[in-house]
């Protein structure tokens, strides 16, 4: 770990080995008290050959199964969280509060396990992923496509902000190498160190294989001059930064993917029915004021904006002063401390020349930016600056406080008059990551959010249903979107395994069913077969896509549908009354329930020994397609169509195509068997 004491010249990890720049070192200071923390440099480095070793190392991960990768992310975010306070001890230089670095350490670790889970709970055990159903394309079935994704051979270049050194990179690396590509993350250099240290512990981990992961620490030099349309760069910074490297020459010729993650001018709503009597009135309060104090205010989801009925302002400002004027600023190390400093002495002038920008728009009605009153801690060598509110009577006239962002503790009250003005006011903001609102009436929720979900990647409703478990206005979360429109950026990072699908190609591969399926590792109609034992007696060993059962046929009488009536209490009209259901537009008389359909199939395929089919755990897009009249004989065909050995324990997931057939050769119902499956099985 770092000594802030005895400051280290900060090194990059390129091409397998630990390297420092060579020329003139910056300095990096402590947030809260001016000392030197570290030196950073970048001069020198082959960023032309980092990427060429990142593309040649890139084969180790796409050799491995979506499953390995997901266990290998799992063992290094337990890894990382052993050493999770060695991250928090250096983070307090950054201006994070303790509390601060929760968000940042164990929310950046908490993403990386998060992924590992639903990536074994969610995706095939495959290295390629098919995207959507497969598209017949001729009446025999000779002649199908179907949609994969496979990781691009390039490399993820991703340049990160200053505000998250630690969440700012897991985030993106864990859905990155999920899907197979190496990375080379060029961190904000202000906050750098700490980066540095995560890196240092992953790569002494282990875990990853070489090539996976590499770090610049400093300037990104000529690095984007090399890149090609198999790489992608992902940016979280300013707009202006952001769109002048979204214009390289060699991201534009080259159409290299690019993802923007940039300003974000966030509102909160308060719904006119949130009076100060409710308790949506002081949940919007304490939003506000959480989201003001977080790190500082420098969050790219913290609110910006504030709106408010019209008739609300004088109490809306009265409860946040209050709030406000209790906040402990200091520093971030001290148990009494609320909100630590800002990142550096310039990021403080940046906010200040930015609310001086607001005042054009607006007044300030509490907090003074020139002023800072501090519990402890050295005003003029911490970057410390108190809450600062502002108010702007008429909000739809103005121009600054929707276009200026003060990245800290800083937000502008705005009031309206009717709900399409608050609606309008947010989307003022031309493109945001997160608003919020505020109510208990679902009238409000509806034309309010369908006014917002346009112009944001994210909206979140408070209300005292919700209020014991919400996870908050400013919390990206690992299965959400995290991005949004226009001036946000325009790109979406996380959303789950969406994640995954910015580092594939997305490909439409047509021909014969069988060379599909060899393609996909999965059975599709129209592949080849295997009819031998039954299936159902197969381990994981001995199993094979495209392993199918042909079944007996059964008949269904009208006794059956009858007894399946009073035995579950299902007598719609259509099972029990000749007339009715010939009245049915659908039906020419009584008809078979679809579960008793089923529930028989069911009884046609299973093989009742006990043997490796260990549990059946659901059925998926199940169709009903013909109806079934007494008389009428059906037998099934059950087919192994996907096999996914869990890469740890004794068993593993199948799916199996099960389609029940009349005897005249009519489809009666499509669906997919899961089932658990032992990996061996006794002979």
């Amino acid at each position: 770990m770092l000594d802030v004491k005895h400051p280290l010249r900060l090194e990059s990890y390129i091409c397998g080995a630990w390297r420092a720049g060579t020329g003139s070192a910056k300095p990096l200071r402590d947030a809260a008290t001016g000392e030197i923390v570290a030196e950073i440099d970048s001069t020198g480095l082959d960023f032309a050959e980092a990427l060429a070793y990142g593309r040649a190392a890139g084969g180790a991960l796409r050799a491995m199964k979506l499953h390995e990768r997901a266990l290998m992310l799992k063992a290094l975010g337990l890894k990382l969280m052993e050493q999770k306070d060695a991250f928090h001890a250096l983070s307090l230089a950054t201006g994070a509060t303790p509390k601060d670095g929760q968000i940042d350490i164990e929310g950046g670790i908490g993403t990386l396990l998060n992924y590992a889970s639903k990536a074994r709970r969610e995706l095939p055990n495959t290295r390629v992923l098919s995207d959507g159903v497969v598209e017949p394309l001729s009446k025999d079935a000779s002649f199908s496509a179907q949609h994969i994704l496979s990781p691009l051979r390039g490399v993820a270049v991703h340049i990160n902000a200053f505000n998250f050194p630690i969440w700012g990179m897991l985030e993106k690396l864990a859905p990155n190498i999920l899907a197979g590509m190496p990375a080379i993350v060029k961190p904000a250099s202000q906050t750098a160190y700490l980066t540095e240290l995560m890196v240092r512990r992953i790569i002494d981990t282990g875990l990853l294989p070489e090539g996976s992961l590499q770090l610049v620490c400093g300037n990104v030099g000529d690095l984007l001059d090399h890149v090609t349309g198999q790489d992608i760069v992902t940016f979280t910074g300013s707009a202006s930064t952001g769109q002048m490297l979204r214009a390289h020459p060699a991201i534009i010729a080259n159409s290299t993917r690019f993802t923007m993650e940039a300003d974000s001018l966030n509102a909160c709503i308060l719904g006119p029915d949130a009076t100060p009597q409710t308790p949506e009135f002081d949940l919007f309060i304490r939003e506000i004021v959480r989201e003001l104090t977080a790190k500082a205010g420098q969050k790219c989801t913290a609110i910006r904006r504030v709106i408010i009925p019209r008739a609300q302002a004088d109490a809306v400002h009265a409860a946040l002063a209050a709030k406000l004027g209790a906040v402990a600023v200091g520093l971030p190390g001290d148990k009494t401390t609320r909100m630590g400093p800002l990142a550096s002495l310039d990021q403080r002038e940046d906010v200040r020349r930015a609310i001086a920008a607001l005042a054009s728009d607006a007044q300030i009605i509490f907090g003074n930016p020139d002023s800072v009153q501090l519990t402890t801690g050295d005003r003029d060598t911490g970057a410390f600056l108190n809450p600062v509110l502002l108010y702007a009577d008429q909000p739809m006239k103005a121009r600054a406080i929707h276009e200026v962002e003060a990245f800290g503790p800083v937000a502008t009250l705005m009031p309206y008059d009717d709900l399409g003005q608050a609606a309008e006011l947010a989307a003022m903001g031309k493109g945001s990551l997160v608003s919020s609102l505020f109510t208990h009436a679902p009238d409000v929720a509806e034309e309010v959010v369908l006014g917002l979900a346009p112009f944001h990647g994210r909206v979140m409703i408070g209300n005292r249903d919700s209020a014991k478990t919400s996870t908050g206005h400013g919390s990206p979360l690992p299965m959400l979107v995290h991005g949004g429109p226009g001036r946000a950026g325009g790109g979406e990072e996380l959303g789950g395994m969406r994640g995954l699908h910015h580092y594939m190609q997305r490909t439409a591969i047509q021909g014969a069913p069988r060379l599909l399926a060899a393609v996909t590792g999965q059975w599709l109609d129209g592949a080849e077969t295997r009819a031998d034992i039954h299936p159902f007696r197969k381990s994981l060993a001995e199993l094979r896509i495209g392993d199918q059962l042909v079944t007996k046929q059964r008949e269904i009488t009208l006794a059956d549908i009858e007894h399946f009536a009073g035995f579950t209490g299902d007598t719609f009209y259509a099972h029990m009354n000749e007339d009715a259901a010939r009245a049915n537009p659908f039906f020419d008389g009584r008809v078979a329930h679809g579960y008793l359909i089923v529930s028989f199939a069911a009884g046609l395929f299973v093989q009742p020994d006990p043997g490796p089919v260990l549990a059946n755990y659901g059925i998926d897009n199940l169709r009903f397609l013909t109806p079934v009249y007494p008389g009428d004989r059906l037998g099934v065909k059950l087919t192994c169509k996907d096999i996914n050995p869990r890469a740890e324990g004794d068993y593993g997931e199948v799916r199996w195509d099960c389609q029940i057939n009349k005897h005249t050769g009519e489809v009666v119902a499509l669906y997919d068997v899961l089932t658990m499956v032992a990996k061996t099985w006794p002979a």
